[in-house]
This record gives C-alpha cells, sequence and structure tokens, in this order.
C-alpha cells in the first residue's frame, strides 16, 4: 500500500488540453534506437509507460534533411513517410493510459548531414561542431522562413502520429534555437541578431507557430537550458537564462528546464550528486504559472515530494532514473520502495547513443532487450523448483541468483571473500564510485528476502566439492583479475621487466588501498581507455605522493567521452597535480626509474619512479571451470546437468555486460533457444 506521505505524487496535472495521470514525467533522452530500430524503441517507452510514468518522451527528432544527425540513431520525421514508425511508439505509450511527447529538433551547425548531404546551416556562418571538417552557412531571412515551416510541418506530422505533447527545443548546445538564442553562436546584424530580444524572436516565432497550427489538441512544451556553467560566455540562469522563461513564461503549456551543454545536464555520480541542478532552476517557478518540469537524477520519492512542496517542480522529470527502473513510479504507487533499482549515474546509458547502438543500462539489464528479446524488467516465466548452484558473489553471480529465484528456482550462492559483490565492492569504494555500490546491493536486498536463496561468504569451492555437492546446475560466475605484465590493447607481449617487486596491480590497490605503495613517485600506464585508472591514479593522488599518468592515447581515458566525462576527469587529474604524459608506451622500469617511450618516434624518456600500476586488460579466473572440465567425465555420477560460465570469468567486459549475463543465464534457463529479433528495412518500411 502506498504511504500517504507521496500522494501528492499521483495528483494529476493540466499541461495544455491533456491531462497526466500523476507528476511522474519521463523527459526526452536518447537511446540508441531511434528511427533504425523503431519497435525496439516503440517496446523500450512503452514499458516506461506500463511503469506508471505519466508523460513518455521520444528523444531528439529530427525535422528536416538538414537537421540529419547520422550516424546517431536519433528520431526523424521528415516526411509522412516517417509517420508509421513513431504511431508505434505513441500507441504503445496509450495503451497503458500516458501521454506521449515528441521532442522536435533542428540541430543546425550540430547536424552535420553526413546521409543526406544537404548544406548545414545556422544563424551565422560557424563550423559545425562533429562529423569532420564541416562549415554551415549563415542563413537568410529565405531559410529563416523555411525553418519555421519546417517545425509546423513535422509539428502536424507529430499530431497524426499521435503524440500529445510536441517540443520546442532549445537546450544542450546543439538546437538551431538555442544558437540563435546565444550571442556565442550569433552574430547576425538583422532583427534576428544583436539584442536580446532579436535573438530570442526566432524562438518566439516558432513557438508561436507550433500553437497555431497544432495547439487546438497538442500541448507545446519548450525545453530550455537555463544555465551552460560558461559564466559570460554562455547563458546564466541569473541573466538570459531568467531573461527568456521571464519573456515567454505564459506562452508554451510546460516549460522543460535543465543545463546546457549535455556533458553537465547529464553528469555522472563521480562528479555530481542527486539533485545538482536545484541552485539553476529553482526560479522558474516564481516567473511563470505554467507547470514546470525538471531533472536530478531523481530517486528517492521523499526527495520528489520536497521538490512539490517547496514549489520548486510540477512534475519530476527523469531520464537516466527512468532508464534504470522503467517501473519506479508503481513501485512508490505499491509501497514497494526497497523493489526501485535506483540508477548508479555510471551512463553507461549514453554510451549507448554515442556509439550509435541500442543503450544498455549497468542497473537494468532489460533495457534495448524489451523487443529484441522479449524482455521485461519485472516480468519472467515460472520456472519449476529446479536446483543451482552459483560460485561467485559478484554482478554476474548476484544477478543470475535475484533472475532464478524470481522464476521459483532454489540457489545457493558461495562467494570465497568476506563480502558479495566482487569488483562492485572494490571499485565503489574508489573516490566518486560510491553509488555504484547500489549494483551490488539491490541484488543482496532483493535476495535476502527470497526463502529459496542461500547465500554464503568466506565459502571457497573447488572442483571437488561441487562434485560432491551433486546440485545439478552449476554457474560460475568467479571473475577476472587485472594483469600485471602490461599486456594490453598496445603491448602485445608481456614485458619482462615488469616481474618486479614494484609492479602493482589494480586489484591489490584497490583491496589494500594506496597505504601500501611505496612513498615517492606513482606511475600508472592506462591502457585501458575507460574510468578505472584515472579513479585509482585519483585515489593516490590523494594521499600526496606524486603521480605520473602515462598513456599511449592523445586524451586520459578517452571512452568515458562516451560516458559525458571525459573532460571532467583530465581536468580533475590536473588539478591534483598529476603529470599527464600522453602518447606513450613502456620501454622500462627499474627499483627507481621508469621509461616512457613516444609510440610515434620511439624517443624515449625516463622518470623518477618507484612503483607502478599497469591499467591495460584482465584475465578470467576460469581456474575451476578447467578442473571441472578436466572432470566431466565424473559429472553425470555426480548429478551435474549443466556447468554454464558467466560475466567476467567467461568474457572480462562492463559491470553492465556482467549483470546482462547474470540476467540472461536466469530468464533463458529451461527455455527454448530462440534467435533475437532483428529490424530491416524494406521498400522505405521498417518491418520486423
Amino acid at each position: 500500500m502506498r504511504d500517504s506521505r507521496f500522494d501528492i505524487l499521483f495528483e494529476p496535472v493540466q499541461i495544455g488540453p491533456h491531462t497526466t495521470r500523476n507528476r511522474f514525467y519521463q523527459v526526452p533522452h536518447c537511446t540508441g534506437m531511434g528511427y533504425r530500430h523503431p519497435n525496439a524503441e516503440a517496446a523500450h517507452r512503452g514499458i516506461k509507460a506500463e511503469g506508471g510514468w505519466g508523460v513518455v518522451c521520444t528523444q531528439e527528432t529530427e525535422i528536416h534533411s538538414t537537421s540529419d544527425l547520422s550516424p546517431a540513431n536519433e528520431g526523424r520525421l521528415w516526411s509522412d513517410a516517417d509517420i508509421p514508425a513513431l504511431r508505434l511508439m505513441t500507441d504503445a505509450v496509450h495503451e497503458h493510459g500516458s501521454l506521449a511527447a515528441i521532442q522536435l529538433v533542428h540541430g543546425g551547425s550540430h547536424s552535420p548531414n553526413l546521409y543526406s548531404r544537404q548544406p548545414a546551416i545556422a544563424p551565422s556562418h560557424t563550423t559545425v561542431d562533429w562529423g569532420g571538417p564541416i562549415q554551415a552557412r549563415g542563413m537568410d531571412l529565405t531559410d529563416i522562413k523555411n525553418l519555421r515551416n519546417w517545425y509546423v510541418e513535422a509539428a502536424k506530422r507529430a499530431k497524426i502520429a499521435g503524440f500529445d505533447i510536441i517540443y520546442a527545443y532549445a537546450g544542450h548546445d546543439m538546437t538551431i534555437l538555442q544558437h540563435f538564442l546565444s550571442a556565442r553562436h550569433n552574430h547576425r546584424t538583422d532583427h534576428y541578431g544583436g539584442s536580446f530580444e532579436n535573438r530570442l524572436r526566432l524562438f518566439r516565432e516558432v513557438v508561436s507557430d507550433l500553437k497555431d497550427s497544432v495547439g487546438d489538441t497538442c500541448a507545446i512544451a519548450i525545453r530550455f537550458a537555463v544555465e551552460e556553467l560558461l559564466g559570460s560566455d554562455g547563458i546564466e540562469h541569473k541573466n538570459e537564462g531568467h531573461d527568456v522563461i521571464e519573456a515567454l513564461a505564459e506562452e508554451p503549456d510546460l516549460w522543460d528546464v535543465n543545463l546546457s551543454d549535455w556533458t553537465n545536464d547529464s553528469q555522472t555520480s563521480r562528479f555530481a550528486k542527486e539533485g545538482f541542478q536545484e541552485p539553476y532552476t529553482a526560479f522558474v517557478k516564481s516567473v511563470t504559472t505554467k507547470p514546470v518540469v525538471g531533472v536530478g537524477r531523481y530517486t528517492s520519492p521523499d526527495t520528489m515530494v520536497r521538490l512539490i512542496n517547496s514549489g520548486h517542480l510540477d512534475l519530476i522529470g527523469a531520464a537516466r532514473p527512468s532508464i534504470a527502473d522503467p517501473h519506479l513510479p508503481r513501485k512508490i504507487e505499491q509501497g514497494r520502495i526497497n523493489d526501485i533499482r535506483e540508477c548508479i549515474g555510471c551512463n553507461i546509458c549514453t554510451a549507448g547513443d554515442n556509439t550509435n547502438v541500442p543503450m544498455r543500462c549497468t542497473q537494468n539489464p532489460t533495457v534495448g532487450e524489451e523487443w529484441r528479446r522479449g524482455w521485461h524488467p519485472e516480468r519472467l516465466r515460472p520456472l519449476s523448483s529446479k536446483q543451482h548452484l552459483i560460485i561467485g558473489g559478484g554482478p554476474a553471480g548476484l544477478e543470475s541468483a535475484r533472475t532464478l529465484t524470481n522464476r521459483g528456482a532454489d540457489v545457493t550462492l558461495a562467494e570465497a571473500r568476506k563480502t558479495l559483490g566482487g569488483r562492485v565492492t572494490l571499485e565503489s569504494s574508489l573516490p566518486g564510485l560510491n553509488e555504484w555500490a547500489r549494483v551490488r546491493d539491490y541484488r543482496i536486498g532483493q535476495l535476502a528476502e527470497k526463502p529459496n536463496a542461500q547465500l554464503y561468504t568466506q565459502s571457497p569451492i573447488a572442483a571437488g566439492d561441487v562434485l560432491s555437492f551433486g546440485i545439478p546446475n552449476v554457474v560460475l560466475a568467479t571473475g577476472a583479475n587485472w594483469r600485471t605484465d602490461g599486456v594490453g590493447r598496445t603491448h602485445k607481449h608481456p614485458l619482462s621487466y615488469l616481474l618486479a617487486p614494484n609492479v602493482f596491480s589494480p586489484d591489490t590497490l584497490m583491496q589494500t588501498g594506496p597505504d601500501k605503495l611505496p612513498n615517492g613517485t606513482i606511475a600508472f600506464f592506462d591502457d585501458d581507455t575507460f574510468y578505472l585508472g584515472s579513479v585509482l591514479a585519483e585515489q593516490v593522488a590523494h594521499t600526496g605522493r606524486r603521480v605520473l599518468f602515462i598513456t599511449p592515447n592523445p586524451i586520459v581515458a578517452p571512452y568515458s567521452d562516451n560516458t559525458l566525462e571525459q573532460d571532467r576527469i583530465q581536468r580533475r587529474l590536473i588539478d591534483l597535480g598529476v603529470k599527464i604524459i600522453s602518447l606513450h608506451k613502456l620501454a622500462g622500469l627499474s627499483k627507481h626509474t621508469i621509461t616512457a617511450a613516444c609510440i610515434y618516434s620511439n624517443v624515449e624518456t625516463v622518470y623518477e619512479c618507484q612503483a607502478l600500476v599497469p591499467v591495460t586488460m584482465r584475465l578470467p579466473n576460469d581456474r575451476l571451470w578447467l578442473e571441472l572440465q578436466a572432470r566431466k567425465s565424473d559429472w553425470q555420477d555426480a548429478g551435474i546437468n549443466s556447468v554454464t560460465r558467466i560475466g567476467d570469468c567467461h568474457t572480462p567486459d562492463l559491470i553492465a555486460a556482467a549483470v546482462q549475463a547474470g540476467y540472461q543465464y536466469g530468464a533463458e534457463f529451461g527455455e527454448p533457444v530462440t534467435t533475437p529479433k532483428r529490424e530491416v528495412f524494406a521498400g522505405g518500411t521498417v518491418q520486423s
């Protein structure tokens, strides 16, 4: 039963001609599925409506061929031919009584038009900010007239497709409407440039055009970034951010406010905690009577109630929390707070969009698989009571145990260490990563309530033990360990000089902390490209030791650009005094020095160094697997039907991949083998 304190979250809200069923609002967010995978897109959004989100939005949806964001998989509404694909989504959302919203966008100088090959356009002559050495031409008055018409035509198509709310989008520094607003981008000298009122003119006209064309049946929303965190070089919430809201206060039916650019709006938990946007958006309700939605990676219903009662927001917006738990509103409504899968703020979801593939989620392994595999975040097929022994209590082992027990299986899980969680427990102790422990804590909490789950720690298991237990189905989730011999992307053979006592494994550093390192200079060789090398270097730098960060890459942690945090990672290391040596590989190590070589010239440089931590790649802990394979002839007599490796002990990968491996084993065990569905293009129409 719902806690009465949360009743206010389930009150309806009027948005123009429509009324939401509650205050839960999934704001526009990318999925990496978009127009190329409309069935997958529709299934993903439909499950959120089923889970209680009163409004469910698309991602940015291109309105014209001059707004082509290829190769990104965004929404597309260039012509009437795109309507059926979007109708799949509105039907899926309406089926559960929610409102469907679409975020119309023209990217301007953010649209390279690589597929359409149209010339890019912008308020003024400028470069396109991604996609290559491409320029955008400054628009003339005919271009502006055409742009306004493209918005109107797209809105009419959106109405036909069944959308209830239609957005004018001016945020994240990647929309033409924001570029016209910004003196940084708009250098015009006509009545669309110069003064604040002139720079606002096009935005005001587009909003008016949308209201005139579809406002009779569709609500018109504005999504606007009130702050760019650029100081006087950008929009500031105390100046022009405030002025835009005040000038257009009553024009839309809804204000959706946030920060710009995307790296600021969707900061990882390593750099920003829940509610970090509140100081910038608090003023909005004071200058408009229209409903306001905002975000802050909110997962706590108490915080949500505070935001409503304080007059900060009318609707609780979410992107990442709605991905981690599509049924978050329903769980609050049903009094199941402890069942919420809280977002950990790792931004693996954004990495999907940035690599142009369907996104995934560390907490919710069903994301992106709702249509393709038919996975559902809350429903599983029953399984007759079959016994499973899971060896390893990391993310893969815990998730397989959770999934199996939910299906009715009897599970015994044995972990060799004192604590459960595996790599999640180790990594969540590092600076800024404490929220990652939610991956472990959610699963342990779920299993603690299951009478058919037995969890044991400090229980190392050998091959003979497995055979003696006689449990028919054995799952090996024994994880992986970091190499210390330098082998990885750059060095393909072990480096003999790393067989030295002053070489420390990342695993050792995480288990014992930096106190075990010698005093003096500590070098990191990061060939992994993601977060771990930088966060370990940060941890050591906090002890006062001098730190060298050697990498063959041109920047620190380049993959983290996909999780929107690369610039913050590198800036933090610089602020901590870490010496970054980029574009170098290892060439030698002694007791007091390390030698690095330029990856292009092989010119060597010697640095003072007392210890090295190589962060290159991991090897699976598959000893038990090999021992059991060697005794496979004994399986039948021992009553063993199957032995399966999952997670890092099978293939070292992201934590998200380990969780998905655990879910896949648990969800598909005993089920007929099926081939995941695939969407293909045929005659211009997407077919399944």
